[in-house]
């Protein structure tokens, strides 16, 4: 089993930072799932089911397509970056970690290689006290690296940092170029 790994390729994290001035202040909204963090913890939808913006939730019991958000839109280099992906994207959002925030340890679940649905991590604003554990080891991450990491382990994430941690999370469903890209 995969718990973390590194693809072999990077993206451009000014480009990707220059897109984050086009989403408004009105574009985050606070994270679904308050039980699970403390601060400030929003996201920006960037696809979602039927291209509804403000939707963070990747509910896999909603009936219905995924599509690109009018978000997306506005965000060229972003949408250039996710055109890199060879393989079906369905949920692909922002996430912001306030300074001081925390999100306490938890599971996700169906997001592994084994289950066929794999999420992806690319850093846009990161620091060097941002603390991401999977499975009780610290991730480190920089920006726009893009990252592989099985999310059914529990996983925390803790900004010590003066400033905002964001990052591109992108949910593909596993097909050959993602296989050629993870270790056997």
């Amino acid at each position: 089993m995969i718990t973390s790994h590194k693809l072999p390729f990077t993206f451009d994290a000014q480009a990707l930072k220059a897109d984050l001035e086009k989403i408004k202040p009105e574009d985050w909204i606070l994270h679904f799932n308050r039980s699970y963090f403390s601060g400030e913890w929003s996201g920006a939808a960037l696809r979602s089911v039927g291209g509804v913006e403000g939707k963070l939730y990747p509910d896999p019991t909603v009936q219905g397509s995924y599509a690109d958000t009018q978000l997306l839109a506005r965000c060229e280099n972003i949408r250039a970056a996710l055109d890199s992906f060879e393989c079906q994207m369905e949920s692909v959002r922002l996430l912001k970690l306030s300074p001081g925030s925390q999100i306490r340890e938890h599971k996700d679940y169906n997001l592994a290689i084994e289950d066929g649905e794999v999420r992806f991590h690319i850093p846009v604003f990161t620091n060097p006290l941002v603390e991401f554990h999977l499975d009780h080891k610290r991730i480190e991450m920089n920006e726009g690296e893009c990252w592989y990491l099985n999310f059914n382990l529990p996983h925390s994430v803790a900004n010590h940092g003066e400033t905002d941690r964001i990052h591109l999370v992108v949910d593909c469903v596993m097909n050959d170029w993602l296989r050629s890209l993870l270790p056997d």
